[in-house]
Parts: structure tokens; C-alpha cells; sequence
């Protein structure tokens, strides 16, 4: 029988694959293959300022067989715009949703939100603990990056969702979305999801948002015993 389907985690703006390790393991302890992405637009201030396109050659970069992409925040843009044959399905978590010929600044209304510290090619996220992190403890402020500019500006030319089935998870608590935003989002998606948590559930409520993941996700193809 034809292998089940990867799960490729892809992390938003401002964070790195450190922040799905909850999650990851959750996934993993299914059987299921889980890989992560390093957008190259979240980066060290003298590193050099990737885009979009950039982030979405990564992904697709990363894909190596049939996979489901796990999308959240600024990170359902490059997925949106990474089509690619192999993957089956798009799960988006409180992430924005594009169509054709909108960015991230299209999306947010063309004004940068007050919780933006922009220096020049770089965005910096002001009071992450409670626009990222509400509900999660410890919040991992320390592990941010700079966010390139470039990244939020830049358009979709290809939007996978209109090929590829689609759940939308919306984070009914999210500080750095609107909920009201997500679940207009969410209308382009093939189903939608909800969960009582803030900005990160992957932190907050690792466990939930497993279990809709591997729900929404379980009917596509099974591995035979042999090949896991």
C-alpha cells in the first residue's frame, strides 16, 4: 500500500523550528515522518534579507514525497505559494490565508499593526509574550529573530489552496491575528477548525491541536506494517 503521507512543520515570522518540538513529538509518536523548514526570512540582523519567494523555495525544497504541510502565521503565505504536486493536504494554524496578488502588508490592511518595531529591512515583534505567547508558560521570547521586511511585502503569484484540500484551525484567543480575520480566512479553506487557545497552540495546547491535526489528516493514505 502506498506510504502515509510526511507532516512538514512550518513556523511563522519571527520564530524557527525550535518552536514545534512539543508538537513534533506528539506527531512522531503516531509513526508519522515530521520535518521541519527553516525560513531563511527569519534570520540574525547582519544575515543577509531573504523573501517570500525565498521561504517558499525552502519549502518546497523540503518536500520529498507525499506530505502534508503544517502552516502557522506569516508561514500559511510561502506554504500558499509553494504548489507542489506532492503535497495533500494544507493545515493552517491561525495563519494567514492568501490568494493571488496579496502580502502579508495587503492582508494586514496596508499598515504596519502597533506591535511592529520596524528598523529599516527588519521587523521586531514588541511584547511577543503576550501578542505570540498568552497561555503558554515560559514564554520563549529569547529564541525570536528579526523578521526581513521583504518577506511581508512580497506577492503571491501561486495559491496552492484552490488545487490542494485545505483545514483552517482557528486560534479563538489570538492576539496577533483576529480571530474575526481568521475565520474570514478560513472561508477559502476546504474545512475549519477551532481552538480555545491563544497565538500558539503548538505551546499552549500541544495535545489539541495534535489531535485535529492527526483527525484531519487520517483518512489519506495508510503505510502498509512493513514500510511503518
Amino acid at each position: 500500500m502506498p506510504e502515509r503521507p510526511a507532516i512538514l512543520l512550518v513556523h511563522g515570522a519571527w520564530h524557527g523550528p525550535w518552536c514545534w518540538e512539543p508538537l513534533r513529538t506528539l506527531l512522531e509518536s503516531d509513526g508519522r515522518r515530521v520535518d521541519t523548514v527553516d525560513l531563511p526570512s527569519v534570520a540574525p540582523e547582519d544575515a543577509p534579507r531573504h523573501g517570500m519567494h525565498d521561504d517558499a523555495a525552502a519549502i518546497k525544497a523540503a518536500i520529498t514525497g507525499p506530505t502534508v504541510i503544517v502552516a502557522h502565521s506569516y508561514g500559511g503565505i510561502p506554504a500558499t505559494q509553494a504548489v507542489h504536486p506532492d503535497v495533500e493536504h494544507i493545515v493552517y494554524v491561525a495563519a494567514f490565508l492568501p490568494d493571488v496578488d496579496d502580502s502579508l502588508m495587503k492582508m494586514v490592511g496596508g499598515t504596519p499593526p502597533p506591535w511592529w518595531d520596524t528598523r529599516n529591512d527588519v521587523i521586531h515583534a514588541k511584547t511577543p509574550e503576550t501578542i505570540f505567547f498568552n497561555g503558554v508558560e515560559n514564554p520563549p521570547t529569547d529564541e525570536l529573530l528579526p523578521q526581513s521586511a521583504k518577506a511581508f511585502a512580497e506577492e503571491v503569484t501561486e495559491a496552492a489552496w484552490h488545487t490542494t484540500p485545505s483545514t483552517y484551525v482557528i486560534a479563538t484567543r489570538d492576539n496577533a491575528i483576529p480571530p474575526p480575520a481568521q475565520e474570514a480566512m478560513a472561508r477559502r479553506a476546504t474545512t475549519t477548525e477551532r481552538l480555545d487557545a491563544g497565538h500558539s497552540p503548538f505551546l499552549s495546547c500541544p495535545q489539541d491541536l495534535a489531535a485535529i491535526i492527526q483527525r484531519t489528516i487520517s483518512p489519506l493514505r495508510r503505510s502498509s506494517p512493513a514500510s511503518g
